[in-house]
């Protein structure tokens, strides 16, 4: 039986990767701060970050394969530097102890945030021709890093492949992600502010699913984006209302004022409540750089077949309708920070 681990199985997209891991017979451990609310008795839980040497050593006793989610997903802290603590210096930690463990092979989970061009000119480079400055913020630097920190480790041999979410949804016990606080940031909105720009929108299931794909088949060092549809935020707004029931006057605002607002905002939160703001200028700029993704790599070479995206996203809005619209936002728990978490709602004002 192959024996895997899962960094931040307790979060959004690792419950669903460790349900499916599970249901493929695979024997798994999860490295993460917290218990998920309702934990599997198959799976065997490990407390604690992955910052935690000794800990990540210990917990790769026996480990065939190691799925690496654990992160700071949102897109602020009171302390920035702690992006790059966690998601660049864990991924470190994480993928050395794989190495000296002999673990057979690795997958790094990654982020679409950091596949943006800040201009066309620099599209022309080569894909994976990425430099820190050319990231719009601290959390995707962070992300940008450790991946460059990953490609690294493949070049030398280690087999490593990167999986690369697009915006997962689905139903959620706990964790609010970026996605999802959008979603219900605009639910809860009679005049929804909006910046319209280009999201893809994909079922979690269908990103577990790309993952174990991905570390079957996938070629390593190579990089494959798992996503579902795109679509204009302006029209998951219609979605929503259509689905809901509820109507909501709407004001596309420019780019500039968007990230002008939430400069203001993150500024006021830094400095002032030390509370998450509602909008981050990172948030923004990734907003103005985004574009269609392909999907076909993760197609052609996975066999990745996503789902249509509006039968969960009516999934969704029903739950958060429900009760999830009355549980306090919270940050995922599959980050293995010392600090608390904020989500930010990175595309609404």
């Amino acid at each position: 039986m192959t024996r895997i681990l899962v960094t931040g199985g307790s979060g959004f997209i690792g419950k669903y990767l460790v349900s499916a891991l599970v249901a493929r017979d695979r024997q798994v451990r999860v490295l993460d701060l917290h218990l998920p609310p309702r934990a599997l008795p198959q799976v065997q839980y490990v407390g604690g970050s992955v910052l935690d040497r000794e800990l990540v050593h210990s917990a790769m006793d026996g480990i065939d394969e190691v799925y690496h989610l654990a992160g700071l997903p949102g897109m602020w802290l009171p302390r920035k530097d702690d992006f790059h603590t966690v998601n660049c210096g864990g991924t470190e930690i994480v993928i050395e102890t794989a190495r000296k463990r002999g673990v057979k092979r690795f997958l790094h989970c990654s982020t679409e945030s950091i596949l943006f061009r800040a201009s066309p000119l620099s599209a022309s480079l080569a894909d994976d021709a990425f430099l820190p400055d050319d990231m719009p913020g601290p959390y995707t630097r962070s992300k940008m890093l450790a991946e460059r920190f990953v490609m690294q480790v493949a070049a030398s041999g280690y087999p490593v492949v990167i999986g690369c979410p697009t915006m997962p949804i689905g139903l959620h016990d706990h964790n609010v992600t970026p996605p999802m606080a959008m979603l219900r940031h605009f639910l809860g909105r009679r005049l929804q502010l909006y910046l319209d720009f280009v999201v893809n929108l994909v079922d979690v299931r269908d990103v577990a699913e790309g993952l174990m794909l991905a570390m079957e088949s996938g070629q390593v060092g190579h990089r494959y984006i798992l996503g579902g549809e795109t679509i204009r935020l302006k029209r998951v707004l219609e979605l929503m209302a259509a689905i809901s029931g509820r109507r909501a006057g709407r004001l596309k605002v420019s780019g500039r004022l968007a990230e002008m607002v939430a400069a203001m905002l993150e500024f006021i939160a830094d400095n002032v409540t030390g509370r998450p703001p509602s909008g981050t200028a990172e948030g923004v700029r990734i907003a103005l750089r985004a574009e269609a993704l392909s999907i076909g790599k993760a197609r052609r070479e996975l066999g990745y077949a996503p789902r249509p995206v509006e039968p969960v996203l009516r999934e969704t809005i029903a739950h958060l309708l429900g009760a999830g619209q009355n549980q306090p936002e919270r940050g995922s728990s599959a980050s293995p920070s010392t600090q608390p978490l904020h989500t930010t709602r990175r595309f609404g004002i």
